[in-house]
């Protein structure tokens, strides 16, 4: 068994929820390997990985739901507390997790054929943010 361990990163702050498609990424990454997993880790406690279908509509429904379920707006004590006015992203990326793993065989992952992994980055300031992609395997 092997470990080989990729570093992704990448600017973020543009939207109010950044919704970023790394499956292309992680492809290439598993390409040549014959089989495994890998797991997916996002750096930080304002973001979160998940699979959905990377398309238009639901993006825009994503960051509605969101928006209802959490508002940016509101009053929270996170915001007292630190003065930094992202109590709403710590909360919100509380309801994903930090990480994901995808099993592959013969290079190739097991996702769905909708099912695109996606980090989604629900600060509200500009940084670049950390993905580490582990594989664990046989080459």
């Amino acid at each position: 068994m092997e470990i080989e361990t990729h570093e992704l990163v990448f600017d973020t702050g543009r939207e109010d929820i950044d919704i970023i498609d790394i499956t292309r990424e992680i492809r290439k990454v598993i390409e040549g390997w014959k089989e495994g997993f890998v797991n997916v880790f996002v750096q930080g406690s304002t973001a979160g990985v998940t699979v959905m279908e990377y398309e238009s509509g639901l993006i825009k429904d994503i960051r509605e739901f969101f928006e209802e379920i959490i508002p940016k707006n509101r009053n929270y004590a996170h915001n007292l507390t630190w003065g930094d006015a992202n109590g709403h992203s710590h909360l919100r990326a509380s309801l994903l997790k930090p990480s994901l793993t995808i099993p592959f065989k013969d290079g190739k992952d097991f996702l769905g054929t909708w099912q695109q992994v996606v980090v989604l980055d629900f600060d509200n300031k500009r940084r670049k943010r950390k993905i580490i992609l582990q594989v664990v395997g046989e080459k």
